[in-house]
C-alpha cells in the first residue's frame, strides 16, 4: 500500500501554493510550483499505487466511464481546503491523472492587474468575449474573474457551461446556473440550445471545441446575449482563424461576417516566469472589434489583425509583444523568458530597446 493518501498529497500542494498534482506510475507524485515540475514525496508509484489513489476518490458510475472511456474529466472537492479539476485517463495501462488546485472562492478582477478593458467587457450588453491561450495559461481563472465582476455589478441571468465545473459562484447581483458535462449535461451543444430557453443574458462556454459548439456560441451573440469562451490559440489573430477554419469552405464567407458582427474582444494571455522566480506573472494580448478590425475579419485579411492592434492602442489593444517588453524594461521578467513566449521575437527586442547589448545588462541589473 502506498504510504501517502490522495488527500495528504492534495494538501500539500495547496499548503505549497502550487497550481498542479500529477500522479504517474514509474515517477514519485509531483507538483507545479511556479511552472516548474518537482516531487512531493520520494516514494516512486507504481500501477497499482495510482489505481488506488485515483479510484479512491470516484464513484461507480465514474469508474465505468473511465473504463469505458478510458479518460474522465470531473472536480473533486475537499471541504475547507480547496477545488480540484481532475482529468484521469490511461497510459501504457496504468491509470494516471492531473489535479488542479482551484481556489476555495473566484478571483477578483480588480486584484489580478489586467486591463480595465475586461472590467468594460462585462458590461456588454451582446457579443462575443473570448479568452484564449494554451493550457495551463490561467484561462479558468481570467473568466472566472469576470463572472465574478459581472455578479457583483450587474442585475443579469448568467448561464455557465463547463467541463468540469472550477470556480463555484454565490449569486450576488445576479442569477448564475452552472451546468457540468456530463454531470448535468451530455454535450455543450445540447446544453446552449437548452440555455437560449432559459432567459439568459451571459452565456459562458467552458471550452468552444468543435463546430456545433463554436456555430450555436456565434448564433447567440447575434442575437442578443453576451457570450465568453475560451479557445486553445497562442495569439488573437489565430483565434479568428481558428473559428473560421472549424467550417467547411462553402460557409466560411458568412462566418466571417457574423463574426465580425458580434466579436467584442479576444484576450490571449500565457504565464512568464518571473524574474525572482517567485511565481509567474500574465502577460495578455488584447484584440477589440473596433470598426477596423470587423472589416478585416469580413474581407478575410487576419495577417494584418496584428498591425490593427499595434495602431489601436486608443482602443485598448495591445500585442502580446509589446506587454512582454514592458514586463521586462521594469524588472519583472527576463528578456530569455519573454522570448521564449514572444510571437516575433523581432518586435519584441525593438520594443525592449533595440539592442540586444544594450538590453541585457539591464535584465541582469534587475536580478
Amino acid at each position: 500500500m502506498y504510504p501517502h493518501s490522495l488527500d495528504d498529497l492534495l494538501i500539500s500542494i495547496v499548503e505549497k501554493g502550487a497550481s498542479d498534482l500529477h500522479v504517474v506510475a514509474g515517477s514519485p507524485p509531483a507538483m507545479r510550483l511556479h511552472g516548474r515540475l518537482d516531487p512531493i514525496v520520494e516514494d516512486k508509484l507504481d500501477s497499482a499505487d495510482c489505481q488506488s489513489l485515483v479510484t479512491s476518490i470516484l464513484t461507480k458510475e465514474q469508474i465505468d466511464l473511465l473504463n469505458e472511456n478510458r479518460e474522465i474529466d470531473l472536480a473533486y472537492a475537499m471541504v475547507g481546503v480547496a477545488r480540484f479539476r481532475v482529468n484521469a485517463c490511461f497510459e501504457r495501462g496504468s491509470i494516471s491523472a492531473t489535479f488542479r488546485n482551484i481556489p476555495d472562492s473566484p478571483p477578483w478582477l480588480e486584484e489580478m492587474g489586467f486591463s480595465p478593458i475586461l472590467a468594460q467587457m462585462t458590461q456588454k450588453a451582446r457579443g462575443l468575449v473570448l479568452v484564449t491561450g494554451p493550457t495551463g495559461s490561467g484561462k479558468s481563472t481570467t473568466l472566472a474573474a469576470m463572472i465574478n465582476y459581472l455578479n457583483r455589478t450587474r442585475n443579469s441571468r448568467v448561464v455557465t457551461i463547463e467541463d468540469p465545473i472550477e470556480f463555484l459562484h454565490s449569486n450576488v447581483n445576479s442569477i448564475i446556473t452552472q451546468r457540468e458535462l456530463h454531470r448535468d449535461t451530455h454535450s455543450f451543444g445540447n446544453a446552449l440550445r437548452s440555455a437560449l430557453r432559459q432567459d439568459p443574458d451571459v452565456i459562458l462556454i467552458g471550452e468552444m471545441r468543435d463546430l456545433e459548439t463554436i456555430a450555436l456560441a456565434l448564433t447567440a451573440a447575434e442575437t442578443g446575449h453576451l457570450v465568453f469562451g475560451t479557445l486553445h490559440v497562442t495569439s488573437a489573430a489565430e483565434s479568428i482563424n481558428r473559428i473560421i477554419d472549424v467550417f467547411p469552405p462553402e460557409q466560411q464567407e458568412q462566418i466571417r461576417l457574423q463574426l465580425a458582427g458580434v466579436l467584442e474582444g479576444v484576450f490571449t494571455q500565457t504565464l512568464v516566469p518571473k524574474v525572482d522566480g517567485a511565481g509567474r506573472i500574465c502577460a495578455m494580448e488584447i484584440l477589440i472589434g473596433s470598426p477596423a478590425v470587423r472589416n478585416l475579419i469580413r474581407e478575410n485579411k487576419p495577417a494584418q489583425i496584428t498591425s490593427a492592434m499595434q495602431t489601436g492602442q486608443s482602443f485598448g489593444m495591445q500585442t502580446l509583444d509589446r506587454q512582454l517588453a514592458k514586463f521586462v524594461n521594469d524588472g519583472s521578467i527576463t528578456l530569455d523568458a519573454a522570448l521564449e513566449k514572444s510571437i516575433n521575437p523581432d518586435d519584441l527586442r525593438r520594443y525592449v530597446s533595440g539592442n540586444d547589448e544594450m538590453l541585457r545588462p539591464r535584465v541582469a541589473a534587475s536580478r
